[in-house]
């Protein structure tokens, strides 16, 4: 690392194979890698993403390649939770760019982020999908850390989604979170975590089977855009998120991937 903080570059490829889907490339610079892929469900690719230094300071810069070939399967996930350091004024740069071709699937799933007080984070995410390829995604994060006594006096994080299907955009989102919004009843009213999942490929099915799944509870939400499932989520606690995505992922699979649920180990490590 100099003092412009790490660049670093993964870029991963997946095809379908005979039995299998194959991890066909995976080259990397900077401190971004993969472990050697897993088969727990046998044709599916799992897959997961490694930042050995364990978190990202401003001046970072980060960019994540992804691109699954027609009827491949692959799930992408991280051994921990990521964390977004302190910073003294340089942001840190986090780019995720997948492309998901015809009838394939992909599933990503990072666990959540950490974002210190003080920190600065800006995160472009951009999902580009064939005309029946399958997606579900999740971006958790966490303001502060209330068990240290932290909350988000400073620091900002700027998010950015963009979801197309065959170049036109299904879902385009920029989000700016700071003290403000942080304390706001119209933002996220001091409660320190907050997320969002997306899946493609869903119906109304899906959609019901979710609005049951949260009945009555507060802080959390789902709507159905075409064949869009957005579900939100806010909490004092990464985990109660964290467990409502896990559960509306486990309703909706067999019909986004056409998989039972099957939940990763190294989230229980």
């Amino acid at each position: 690392m100099n003092n412009q903080g790490w660049k670093a570059h993964l870029n991963l490829g997946f095809i379908r194979g005979q039995n299998k889907t194959l991890l066909s490339k995976r080259s990397h610079y900077g401190p971004l890698t993969v472990q050697r892929p897993f088969y727990p469900e046998a044709e599916v690719c799992h897959v997961y993403i490694l930042h050995p230094p364990g978190g990202i300071v401003g001046g970072d810069q980060l960019a994540i390649d992804i691109d699954v070939d027609k009827s491949a399967e692959a799930l992408i996930t991280t051994p921990g939770a990521g964390k977004i350091y302190r910073s003294v004024g340089k942001q840190a740069v986090q780019k995720v760019s997948i492309k998901v071709r015809d009838d394939a699937t992909l599933e990503w799933l990072p666990q959540e982020t950490i974002v210190f007080e003080g920190a600065q984070l800006v995160s472009d995410v951009r999902i580009d999908l064939e005309t029946n390829a399958r997606f579900i995604g999740w971006e958790i994060l966490a303001l502060g850390r209330p068990a240290a006594g932290e909350g988000f006096k400073q620091g900002k994080v700027f998010l950015n989604w963009q979801i197309f299907r065959d170049d036109s955009p299904l879902f385009l989102e920029r989000m700016r979170m700071d003290s403000e919004a942080f304390e706001s009843r119209w933002g996220l009213n001091q409660c320190s975590s907050f997320g969002s999942l997306f899946a493609v490929g869903a119906s109304t099915l899906s959609l019901e089977a979710v609005r049951d799944l949260i009945g009555d509870t507060s802080g959390m939400g789902v709507t159905l855009i075409d064949d869009l499932l957005i579900c939100r989520a806010t909490a004092n606690k990464t985990a109660l998120i964290r467990q409502f995505f896990e559960n509306v992922r486990a309703i909706i699979r067999h019909e986004i991937v056409n998989k039972p649920d099957y939940t990763p180990r190294i989230w229980a490590t």
